[in-house]
Formats: structure tokens, sequence, C-alpha cells
């Protein structure tokens, strides 16, 4: 047994307990393993456990990696080994902050964008994604614990951006994005995964129908299940501590 193999079991753990802690069946959270800084060797060995949704925090990165997937899996089928098959179920989340000059590669590469804090973000997406794909999965990334230094929306700011968001063409309006002040206090962290939970019933009592809450990582995934994610994104206690060069 791989070490990721291992990870991914323990961490499956964590989520299914957590899930009879909240009276919710596991299969209501998807987890979406954050592969950022890690080469495509360790994702193939996550696929071959299973794992099917990676996300990325830099564009170059994750576009180059899901190239060399997709021309791994063409190599493989073409010598006959199916290893790689599940590869053609992959989906991409670009979950970093995104610069306007970048949003082509995401739009055209990616299935899904939870990072969106800002309309013209939204509108280079939508007119960039190409009509043979389906629409861009997206998110919005709030500010809930009011960090300068911290991507996203303010919460006051975001029914606006929702239904400027829910308009364009080419996308899909899914949910609300977060990541909340780093704390060991199990108490904050609910406080503050309860407040995403609140922003998303509130968008859905005006008539959206958001499905997703993203939110809780490798340190938190608990308090977030606890107060109602339905994704948690998970990197150091699947793929370890990075190395940063």
């Amino acid at each position: 047994m791989t070490t990721i193999q291992t990870n991914l079991q323990a961490v499956h753990a964590r989520i299914a307990a957590a899930c009879v802690r909240a009276g919710r069946p596991e299969n209501s959270v998807t987890l979406l393993a954050v592969s950022k800084t890690c080469p495509a060797t360790k994702v193939i060995d996550a696929i071959s456990c299973g794992q099917n949704a990676f996300g990325e925090n830099y564009v170059q990165e994750g576009v180059d990696k899901i190239i060399a997937l997709a021309n791994e899996h063409t190599r493989l089928n073409t010598t006959e080994n199916q290893a790689l098959n599940p590869v053609l179920n992959l989906t991409w989340h670009f979950i970093g902050p995104l610069q306007s000059n970048k949003t082509r590669l995401v739009a055209e590469y990616f299935d899904w964008v939870q990072s969106i804090d800002r309309l013209k973000i939204a509108e280079r997406l939508a007119m960039q994604r190409p009509e043979y794909l389906p629409p861009l999965q997206v998110c919005i990334q709030v500010n809930i614990s009011g960090e300068a230094t911290k991507s996203g929306c303010s919460p006051t700011d975001l029914p606006v951006l929702a239904r400027a968001i829910r308009a364009l063409p080419g996308l899909c309006l899914r949910g609300l994005m977060a990541i909340p002040e780093p704390s060991d206090d199990e108490a904050l962290q609910y406080r503050q995964f309860r407040q995403l939970s609140g922003l998303l019933a509130q968008l859905n009592a005006e008539g959206f129908a958001l499905d997703t809450l993203s939110m809780g990582m490798s340190h938190d995934l608990e308090m977030a299940i606890l107060a109602g994610a339905t994704m948690v994104r998970v990197g150091t206690a699947i793929f370890g501590e990075r190395v940063i060069a």
C-alpha cells in the first residue's frame, strides 16, 4: 500500500466520522485532492486509488499537469495498458487567486473555478469558455473572516455579484467557497463555516439553486462538514507537506 493510498483512506475515514457526527450520509461530501506543487506521478498514484477530483492553485502548473496526464492516458491506451483509464473522468478545479491575464487558460482547461471574487473575472471566463465545452462550474469565494490579505468578495457584496454571475453565458454558478482565518479553536472554525452556510441559504431563499459549499481543509474539515460543507479541499493530509524550492 502506498503512502498516498494510506493517506486517502485516513482522510475518507475522517470524512465518514464527521458525517456520522453531523447526521449526514458520507456521499454528501466530495473530497477534492489539492495537488498544487505535486508532480504528476503523485496525481497518478491518487487516481489509481480512485480519486478523480483535483484542485490546483497555479494556472500554468495546473494546465501543464492536465496536459501531461491526458498525454499519458493516450500513451498508455495506445500500448493497451488501461491503468490510467480513470483519467477520462477527472475533474479539475482551479482554486487559487485568478488574475485577468490568466483567465483564458483556466476557461479552456479547467472544469470548475472556485475562486471568483469579482465580476471582471467572471465576465472574462464566460467570454473565453469554448463553445464546445460544457458550462464552466463556478463558485464565488467569500472573505468571511475579513482578512485584508485574503481574496474573496465581502459578504455584503455577495448578492449583487451572485446575480450578475448567474446571468452570464458559459458559466453555471454552483455555490460558495471560503478559506477562513486559520485557527485551532473548533468553536471559531464552526462559527466561520456556519457564516458561509448562512450566506448560501440566503441566496437560495432569493431563488438561487446553489448546491456547493466548498470549505474545510486538512486541519479543519470536521468542523466544515458539521457546518454543512459539501466539498472539502485536502492537500497536505493526502500528499504530505509541500516542499517549496
